[in-house]
């Protein structure tokens, strides 16, 4: 069964980090990705970058309104995520708890399924 873990770290964090420091974090988090990968169980990895260019948008009475980013009441964003393949929801928590990401986000487990239920 598949299972996202959605990384949510705290905005501004990125920028308390020295370019260096940074891109340690993120080798860590690509050697992690090739562990998942070895493993079987990853289906997807994308880290998102800092959401200062994003955008939100929402239809209302047929009219699309779009707030533009960086958004000043969000205290964390939407870091990153894996796409992993699980037997239980045990074992998908288990590799969160193997995240370098856990150290300095939290990480979201959830199942993948349709919406209407």
């Amino acid at each position: 069964m598949p299972y996202m873990l959605l990384i949510h770290e705290p905005v501004g964090q990125r920028q308390s980090r020295t370019q260096a420091e940074g891109e340690a974090l993120y080798a860590r988090m690509l050697r992690f990705a090739d562990q998942l990968k070895a493993r079987g169980v990853l289906r997807a990895v994308e880290s998102l970058a800092s959401q200062g260019d994003a955008a939100r948008i929402k239809v209302s009475n047929g009219r699309a309104q779009v707030l533009d980013g960086p958004f000043a009441e969000a205290k964390e964003m939407v870091g990153g995520f894996f796409l992993v393949d699980c037997d239980t929801r045990e074992e998908a928590v288990a590799i969160a708890c193997e995240c370098p990401a856990a150290e300095w986000a939290t990480l979201e487990v959830r199942a993948v399924g349709p919406c209407y239920t």
